[in-house]
């Protein structure tokens, strides 16, 4: 696919838009003034994979987290800041990488000028997230509700604050509950500015809705060449959020790092456990850097047929099961012994 044309920015060592690839991102969940806590949740989201991480930052008590986290990660880290110019400044002079905050919401031009100038002596971006609940009164009264049109034309409005003061690293979120209402909203503000955009799906509920909005709203865009870098919010652990980003990624072959795992969804010719071996797979190599595709296949009459495009698989019999590479049979075990072979299999492979 194309990707839409966009100005680069740089986030600590992660490059944002440009030819740059999508960045899969988190937010750090415990309370900002448990620093213990946030920076095992920060080397979690880490090994995990998370390439940029960010975190709130509600008061100048929490500024210290900044410096804590920049001394146990190596991720670029993003401080999230509602309101309070002073808090930006004191997160910049701590070493954050980026900060995410709304110009017009931070009083008047002073302060923005103040922002603009100590990020661009930094050499630090500004993410602006525009979302439902943030659209400006007099937006809201001319589109009558946080519509798509509403959230682009906020998004902007906040952009025009920074250029004002010849501030253009800039990244945009025009987040949404609502998947249609997001999806228009990127698409709009993609129409209207070259700024990179990070996708995200706001409130989407707990992990099996919200990656089913996620993967609707952020996979659609990326399909259309839209997006910089993602975030699949949840209620639930921040690191099934990353997973979660990298599987949408896959997907969509915007990123190839790590093994693929496909797998039928059984039918009657089935005859063995095919779902814990599936799962049992995907478990063991969640690791594995490795840049190929495994299939675990119920039948072993069509398996290997029906996944020859797979680089190694599982295709199962009655109590036993056949593994083929390239869809060709290469030995036959038994259940139990199936996935341990597959494993060595595995590691022996280039």
């Amino acid at each position: 696919m194309e990707r839409r044309k966009t100005k680069t920015v740089k986030a600590g060592s992660v490059y944002i838009g440009g030819d740059s690839p999508v960045s899969v991102q988190s937010m750090l969940s415990v309370p900002a003034h448990d620093i213990e806590g946030n920076i095992r949740q920060a080397k979690a989201l880490e090994q995990a994979g998370c390439q940029i991480i960010r975190a709130a930052v509600p008061d100048m008590e929490a500024v210290s987290l900044i410096e804590c986290l920049k001394k146990e990660i190596s991720v670029p880290l993003v401080a999230d800041i509602h309101f309070d110019y002073r808090l930006a400044l004191a997160s910049i002079d701590a070493g954050v990488d980026k900060i995410r905050i709304n110009p017009g919401n931070i009083g008047d031009d002073s302060r923005i000028k103040s922002v603009a100038n100590a990020c661009r002596q930094k050499g630090i971006p500004i993410r602006i997230g525009v979302n439902s609940g943030s659209v400006e009164r007099n937006i809201l009264a001319k589109y009558g509700a946080p519509t798509a049109q509403a959230l682009t034309e906020s998004a902007l409005y906040h952009v025009s604050l920074l250029e004002k003061f010849d501030f253009d690293d800039i990244v945009i979120s025009i987040k949404s509950s609502d998947v249609r209402t997001m999806i228009d909203a990127y698409r709009m503000t993609a129409e209207k500015c070259s700024y990179p955009l990070h996708l995200g799906v706001t409130e989407a509920g707990t992990y099996r809705s919200a990656l089913v909005k996620s993967a609707i709203g952020i996979g659609s865009l990326l399909n259309m060449g839209i997006g910089d870098t993602i975030r699949v919010s949840m209620t639930d652990d921040p690191v099934k959020e990353v997973e979660s980003g990298f599987e949408i990624l896959k997907a969509l072959g915007l990123n190839q790092n790590g093994v693929t795992v496909v797998s039928c969804p059984t039918c009657g010719r089935t005859r063995i456990n095919l779902i814990d071996l599936a799962n049992q797979v995907e478990q063991r190599l969640k690791g594995c850097k490795k840049n190929i595709k495994v299939a675990v296949m119920g039948c072993a009459v069509n398996g290997p047929g029906e996944a020859r495009e797979a680089d190694i698989g599982i295709a199962g019999g009655d109590g036993c099961a056949l593994i083929f590479k390239k869809g060709e049979i290469i030995c036959k075990l038994p259940e139990d012994q199936v996935i341990d072979r597959l494993i060595k299999e595995i590691e022996m492979m280039d």
